[in-house]
């Protein structure tokens, strides 16, 4: 993005005015929030506006009137759209806590402020709202909802949400209440979330264990908020951490190019890292975060660790090594996570709970006690505190970062080392994801998909075990489906923003037998779409 794309970017944010009667230009909460371009009016000030009333309304009817904590990650409509949020929320009456120098602020660290908030105060709730599209592009813009339980709200909360946002809108904000930016912006509270995130961190992770292996540690904030959090995790521990790079430009033109050729702050992707892996022989490891830093990015000498690989080393290490963790803790994942996560649960003799896409299925579990660990294929999880204690109830990016850290200081082992072992004894997966083209009727069918759409028996010569269309942990529609044999599975699910459905596979046999899978489960999937055409 050239700065005259920005300046296109930002002016077309102010100026161009959204028409609700287009589909296109609604409010549309999809698994994240609402996300969008001022280009093509699907993210502008009348949204931002709107949404904000929204949940202004949606806080007083659920009680909820202790502060609002406000963070925002460094893409470009990050900046004008917390102005916008700021306009709405004070002139509202909102006790809205903010960075103190309206800096940048992760995703984690406003989940972790809520709920140290509400441990404290349960007569005076705390909520929040994080201005991020995660790793989208430079010109998307976002914004999530984060409840009492310090987690991304509920479906049914931002169906109320968007609903209402959109009725909003369809009466040319009539319903809003705004103050001018200056007022705004006098009319808040200063928070230090990096203190209280920081000087928090040894009730998670075993920091004195990091710093006694003086492990060669390699940090790249891919240009996100998390690049203060970093620099105050070095300044407080003694630990040898590089931040290998400090720029923050919202064009992200530092950024290598992703598979497509367009600029993503993925750190599950090896394109978008490159920049990582060109350096990962200076470090023991070497981590990275998304702008809102709620995903993880492992780095060691084998280079960039698969999601799913990581979350099977996690898991397993953090059961053997939380000795205060209830042996009555389930791990959460999602259904189109690797299967090694199924058998590393098994081996430790513990339940698993398998959910939908979407880490919100994951909050009431974290936050109650009842899952010790949650994650999901696009490198977000998150976990209790060493005591057993919900630590973040949204992903946390920086938290997985340290673990792997710690993993390598405790066992001696690179985390890809830890997982070449642990395949050792229990099979080696081979997992991949493609897209193929979907209609708007054919992604309707896919998600409306029930078990006796699938008419095969077998599967690549193997009987079908399950075919499953809402998720075994919470009995929720994942929105497509899932086909599982002994050795093998995919799933398929429509995209929620492209003409586009996404099918996953996984073999216990071998990268042909995968390829096999994929092909397979492409036409099953297009037999079971043409026959309910």
């Amino acid at each position: 993005m050239r700065n005259s794309a920005l300046t296109s970017l930002i002016s077309s944010y102010f100026e161009l005015t959204p028409d609700p009667s287009v589909d296109a230009q609604r409010v549309s909460f999809g698994t994240s929030g609402h996300r969008g371009s001022s280009l093509n009016l699907s993210f502008n000030q009348h949204h931002i506006w709107a949404i904000t009333q929204a949940i202004v309304e949606y806080r007083q009817q659920a009680d909820i009137h202790g502060p609002l904590y406000l963070g925002l990650d460094t893409h470009a409509l990050s900046i004008p759209a917390y102005g916008s949020v700021l306009e709405v929320l004070v002139a509202n009456g909102v006790h809205v806590c903010v960075h103190p120098s309206e800096g940048f602020t992760p995703t984690p660290l406003i989940s972790h402020a809520i709920l140290q908030h509400n441990l404290k105060d349960s007569s005076s709730l705390s909520d929040g709202i994080v201005i991020t599209p995660s790793h989208n592009p430079p010109e998307d813009g976002g914004i999530k909802y984060n409840t009492p339980d310090g987690g991304p709200a509920a479906s049914h909360i931002t169906s109320i949400i968007q609903n209402r946002a959109n009725q909003i809108l369809e009466n040319d904000l009539r319903d809003m209440k705004r103050v001018s930016l200056q007022h705004a912006k006098l009319n808040v509270k200063p928070f230090d979330f990096v203190d209280l995130y920081v000087s928090n961190l040894p009730k998670a992770i075993n920091i004195a264990a990091i710093e006694r292996f003086g492990l060669r540690i390699g940090v790249d904030p891919m240009g996100g908020a998390a690049l203060e959090v970093w620099q105050a995790i070095a300044r407080r521990f003694s630990l040898h951490l590089t931040i290998t790079n400090i720029q923050q430009d919202p064009t992200f033109a530092f950024m290598p190019k992703d598979h497509d050729g367009k600029i993503r702050m993925d750190c599950s992707s090896k394109h978008a890292m490159a920049n990582l892996l060109h350096q990962r022989n200076h470090y023991d490891v070497a981590l990275a975060n998304d702008p809102d830093a709620d995903r993880h990015g492992v780095v060691d000498v084998a280079g960039l660790m698969n999601p799913n690989h990581f979350l099977a080393v996690a898991i397993d290490y953090l059961l053997q090594n939380r000795p205060q963790w209830s042996g009555n803790f389930a791990i959460g994942k999602t259904l189109v996570s690797s299967s090694m996560l199924d058998r590393v649960v098994s081996q430790h003799g513990r339940k698993l709970y398998e959910v939908p896409v979407g880490f919100k299925w994951f909050v009431d579990g974290l936050h109650q006690g009842a899952l010790a660990f949650a994650g999901e294929e696009s490198a977000g999880a998150s976990f209790l505190t060493l005591d057993g204690q919900p630590w973040s109830t949204d992903k946390d990016g920086i938290l997985l970062c340290l673990l792997a850290a710690e993993i390598f200081a405790v066992t001696g082992l690179s985390p890809s080392q830890y997982y070449n072992a642990l395949t050792e004894k229990l099979g080696r997966p081979f997992y991949k994801r493609v897209d193929a083209p979907a209609s708007h009727e054919h992604k309707r069918i896919l998600s409306a998909m029930q078990a006796s759409s699938i008419v095969a028996s077998h599967l690549l010569g193997e009987p079908i075990i399950d075919i499953h269309t809402s998720a075994p942990g919470n009995q929720q529609s994942i929105g497509g489906v899932k086909v599982v044999s002994e050795n093998g599975w995919f799933a398929a699910r429509p995209s929620g923003t492209e003409a586009l459905y996404k099918i996953y596979a996984e073999s216990f046999v071998d990268e042909l037998h995968l390829d096999e899978l994929l092909n397979e489960a492409e036409r099953i999937v297009k037999n079971a779409i043409n026959q309910s055409s």
